[in-house]
């Protein structure tokens, strides 16, 4: 239990430096648009796309190996 409160205390403290780095995205973007060059948008379209699909590739993971070993033990039980 004491490590759970732990960990909602780092989420609730990393949570501020997140929202943090929008408005730096957003003025980046806006630079970039008014000198007319494109690419930035898209790298950073591209960056959050392959951050957001590494946080589901992870958790997928994780979910596999944890029913792979709920699936073991309970095979254990029924045949043992």
């Amino acid at each position: 239990m004491k490590r759970l409160g732990l960990l909602w205390i780092f989420l609730l403290v990393s949570i501020g430096s997140a929202f943090s780095q929008c408005p730096m995205c957003k003025a980046s973007v806006e630079s970039s648009q008014s000198l007319g060059s494109k690419s930035v948008g898209m790298g950073l379209n591209v960056g959050i796309l392959i951050l957001l699909s590494s946080v589901y590739v992870i958790a997928m993971i994780v979910g596999l190996i944890w029913y792979k070993k709920f699936k073991r033990s309970q095979l254990e039980e029924y045949v043992g």
